[in-house]
């Protein structure tokens, strides 16, 4: 690459599982378009960690047309502890990081995005706040530096998850985060469900927090993210809420709602049972009754297969363990020596 100094990897090398360093960490990041970012970040990363953690960066690259892999491709032939995994096309951000989740090999699992507007400093006070005996501990950005056509619908769509939830946190939609291993691989992410990896985390028991972390402008590259996002969300709240609280007792769910529509279907019967008497208005011209009943069959009929395809899906992901993504290629992929 012209004009960009050579980086030669420390000649001190020793295998990930077997490190003198305290911690193995596995940073894992999906890019999309992010050519510009992808070398200011592996930089940071070695100026904030240096020995501190026996660290690896987990790139994902999800159908990038920039020459991110390039770059990436570059890093990884100089560095062993830069990971490369380039999907076949673009999966989304959910199956992007589910991806690198399954390549990292670190006993702590920290993800964080590719813009650079998340800061690895950040990373050092997460572990020591997951020392306290947290599974996970995610990053609140407490001085964001978008612009409100990104803070405003975030605002909204954080307290629609903290009231359908019951968890308390600001912040859902901050990616850094850092996850014990054994907490991460035991997700499942797919769709847009990134956004609750701590909804995820509490299902499965684990003891989650938050702590304030920086958050910095976007100096290159283009966001993904936007407003067209919000109805997404929605969707998947619903989902999530779903599985979370009914996907063992699936007839509360159904059968409550299957109630309310019996219920309006007979509060419409007697309306027009009362018009019968009243005003000697046929019932079957009446078009309360056939309006009820049109829309009690098609929004039932809607909920049930909309909520019996999540749980369809759900069984498949997880029974015979598939993977919501294809590798193209990949490097560094080995669980040898990677430099400290």
């Amino acid at each position: 690459m012209t004009g960009t100094p050579v980086i030669r990897p420390n000649s001190r090398v020793v295998s990930f599982r077997r490190a003198v360093a305290t911690r193995t960490l596995s940073i894992v990041v999906p890019v999309k378009d992010e050519r510009d970012n992808v070398e200011r970040l592996y930089r940071r990363v070695m100026e904030v960690l240096r020995d501190e953690f026996a660290w690896e960066i987990v790139f994902v690259d999800d159908g990038s047309t920039d020459g991110t892999f390039e770059e990436l491709a570059h890093l990884a032939a100089i560095d062993p502890r830069i990971k490369v995994i380039r999907l076949r096309r673009n999966f989304g951000q959910a199956a992007a990081m589910q991806a690198g989740i399954d390549a990292a090999i670190g006993e702590l699992v920290a993800t964080m995005d590719g813009d650079m507007q998340n800061d690895p400093a950040d990373l050092q006070a997460m572990v020591a706040k997951l020392d306290e005996g947290f599974d996970m501990v995610l990053g609140e950005r407490v001085d964001r530096k978008d612009n409100w056509l990104r803070t405003f619908p975030s605002r909204l769509a954080n307290k629609l998850i903290r009231k359908v939830t019951g968890i308390p946190f600001r912040d859902f939609g901050c990616t850094i985060r850092v996850i014990r291993s054994d907490v991460a691989r035991h997700m499942r992410i797919y769709g847009e469900m990134h956004r609750f990896i701590p909804v995820l985390a509490t299902n499965l028991g684990a003891k989650t927090a938050q702590i304030p972390v920086r958050h910095h402008a976007r100096t290159a590259g283009k966001s993904k993210y936007g407003i067209g996002r919000t109805g997404r969300v929605m969707l998947d709240l619903l989902t999530i809420k779903f599985m979370s609280g009914y996907l063992t007792r699936p007839m509360h769910f159904m059968g409550g709602l299957g109630l309310l529509f019996f219920f309006l279907a007979f509060v419409s019967l007697g309306t027009t049972v009362v018009m019968k008497a009243t005003s000697n208005q046929w019932m079957t011209g009446n078009p309360l009754l056939y309006l009820s009943v049109g829309l009690g069959l098609v929004g039932t009929q809607m909920l049930s297969m909309g909520l019996l395809g999540e749980v369809m899906m759900r069984t498949y992901y997880e029974s015979q363990d598939k993977r919501p993504y294809v590798v193209r290629e990949s490097r560094n992929m080995n669980d040898e020596p990677l430099a400290v």
